[in-house]
C-alpha cells in the first residue's frame, strides 16, 4: 500500500530535490518501505542493548535516509476531507516558488465519501433497522490546483485503469479536462513494470527491460529520472517566458 509514492520520493530525494511526503496514515514509508517486519529482526545483547539481526539492505537505507532527512517532510492524512483540505494547504504554501514545484499526485483518491457534515456525531445502532448511505463524488481538487493554487508548477497525475484499450484516451482526457503537464497511465497488472507518459502531444512508454527486472530496478526510478529532465526543460522554459 503506496509503493509508487514512497519509492518515488525517495528517488526524488536522490536527485536533490526536497520532499513533502503527504501520506495515509500506515501507508509504506520512504526507506522503510522494504523493512515491514524490522520488529521481528530485533534482538537484546548481553549488554541490554538492542541489536537488529542482519537484514540485506537496511544499513544502505539508514545511510541514504540520514543522508537527506533535512529534505524529506512528512504530512500524514487519515481520510479523504483530510486530504482535500490539507493538500489545497500545501499547495498553497508552495505557490511562491512557481515553476520549481513538481506536485506528483500518486495516491488513488476515492471516487466517492461521506460528507463531512453528514458524518453521524454517535455510534449507529443496530436497534434503528437497516442502514441507507448516500455517498457523494469526491470534489475534484485538480483543476483548482492547475488553475487558482498553482498555476506555474509542474504538476502530474496518475490513470490506472484494467483495460488497455481505453487508457490513453482516459489519461488524454483528464489532460484536456483539467489543463495540467503530465498524466501518468498504467494498467493494473503491468503497473510495476511499465507505464506510459502522456501529455498534450505525445505518448512515451516507460518500461523495464529484462536485465533491468533482473537487477530488481523498480519503475519509480526510472520514472522520476525521466521526470526530472522534463521538469528541468519546463523550468528552463518558464524562465525564458
Amino acid at each position: 500500500m503506496g509503493t509508487r509514492g514512497s519509492a518515488s520520493a525517495e528517488y526524488f530525494l536522490a536527485k536533490g530535490y526536497a520532499v513533502i511526503f503527504f501520506y495515509r496514515d500506515e501507508s509504506l514509508m520512504p526507506f522503510s518501505r522494504k523493512f515491514p517486519h524490522l520488529f521481528e529482526n530485533l534482538e537484546v545483547n548481553n549488554s541490554g542493548q538492542v541489536c537488529v539481526k542482519e537484514m540485506k539492505g537496511l544499513s544502505t537505507a539508514v545511510q541514504r535516509y540520514s543522508a537527506c532527512r533535512d529534505r524529506l517532510l512528512y504530512i500524514p492524512f487519515n481520510d479523504v476531507n483530510r486530504y482535500l483540505t490539507t493538500l489545497e494547504t500545501i499547495c498553497t504554501h508552495l505557490r511562491p516558488l512557481a515553476s520549481s514545484v513538481l506536485i506528483y499526485l500518486a495516491a488513488a483518491v476515492s471516487d466517492f465519501y461521506i460528507q463531512q457534515d453528514k458524518m453521524p456525531t454517535h455510534k449507529i445502532h443496530s436497534t434503528d433497522g437497516d442502514l441507507q448511505l448516500t455517498l457523494s463524488i469526491v470534489p475534484k481538487l485538480l483543476n483548482k490546483l492547475v488553475h487558482e493554487i498553482v498555476p506555474n508548477a509542474f504538476i502530474i497525475s496518475f490513470k490506472l485503469e484494467t483495460d488497455e484499450s481505453i487508457l490513453i484516451e482516459k489519461a488524454r482526457n483528464a489532460l484536456q479536462k483539467y489543463g495540467h503537464r503530465l498524466v501518468i497511465g498504467n494498467i493494473l497488472n503491468t503497473r510495476k513494470e511499465r507505464v506510459v507518459f502522456v501529455d498534450s502531444d505525445q505518448n512515451e512508454e516507460i518500461r523495464l527491460n529484462d536485465e533491468q527486472k533482473q537487477n530488481n530496478v523498480e519503475i519509480e526510478e526510472l520514472i522520476v529520472d525521466r521526470l526530472v529532465k522534463l521538469h528541468q526543460k519546463f523550468v528552463e522554459t518558464e524562465h525564458l517566458s
